[in-house]
């Protein structure tokens, strides 16, 4: 099987991007790599029409968007899970890929801008893709609704607020013994403790923080899962807009 070299600065080829995912157990069909080339493709053509991404470059792409996103089925059993709300997802990240790696997953997609709705109704057509809905929806009025409130085996969000803010946002989403799994970037051991108090008070435990570095460009990445072990009390999420003002900071 072919390593990945480790060369800072570069990307990731589609065979190295196969290789890669081999190594942790995900074997792509030609389907799904067609989807992966297909959203490639997509994310760049209506880039030019809106911004949805600062990364263009295919073997970026590849490694930053998409191995990035499916990193995080290496610390969390996708395959025992049965739906997923990833909240702020942008171009759909990192839910669509893990879609594409997990086609039975039922992913929810909640963002407030109605243009990146738009594109990833019409991207989830071209990549064929079912079970998959959008929403163009604030997240705090969202995880107030009835029919989605507390209804979600894993919820999701990449590098979208702090990590106080984020569990005010997803944490109201996900079902009691299901997780929230937020992928950060660089160190996260100050958010995680600023975050603790939001996380505790909205019925959340932290499980387990994985600490890795992307393949290649070796640049650090954080995946904080979780666990939903009490219901979220009703008054959050508060309103839009005051998670981002004032978090739940100890």
């Amino acid at each position: 099987m072919p390593r990945l070299r480790n060369r800072k600065g570069d990307g990731m080829n589609i065979e190295q991007f196969t290789a890669g995912l081999e190594e942790k157990g995900i074997s792509l069909s030609s389907f799904q790599l067609e989807q992966f080339e297909t959203y490639y493709e997509w994310l760049v053509e209506w880039n030019e029409k809106m911004n949805l991404t600062s990364i263009t470059e295919k073997k970026e792409v590849y490694l930053k968007h998409f191995y990035d996103s499916i990193a995080a089925s290496f610390y969390v059993d996708f395959k025992k899970m049965n739906s997923l709300c990833d909240v702020g997802a942008g171009a759909g990240f990192p839910s669509l890929p893990i879609k594409i790696c997990f086609p039975h997953l039922h992913v929810t997609i909640v963002d407030s801008l109605n243009k990146r709705i738009h594109f990833l109704n019409q991207l989830s057509d071209a990549l064929k893709l079912e079970n998959t809905a959008f929403y163009h929806d604030r997240a705090e009025t969202f995880g107030r609704s009835k029919d989605h409130r507390e209804s979600y085996d894993v919820v999701t969000a990449r590098a979208v607020a702090r990590l106080s803010v984020l569990s005010e946002l997803c944490l109201p989403l996900v079902k009691k013994d299901g997780l929230f799994v937020a992928l950060k970037a660089a160190s996260a051991d100050e958010e995680i403790e600023t975050g603790k108090k939001a996380i505790k008070m909205l019925g959340g435990k932290i499980e387990t923080v994985h600490s890795f570095q992307l393949p290649i460009e070796e640049s650090d990445r954080n995946i904080i899962v979780i666990k939903k072990q009490s219901q979220t009390p009703k008054k959050f999420p508060r309103k839009p807009g005051t998670p981002n003002k004032s978090p739940i900071e100890g």
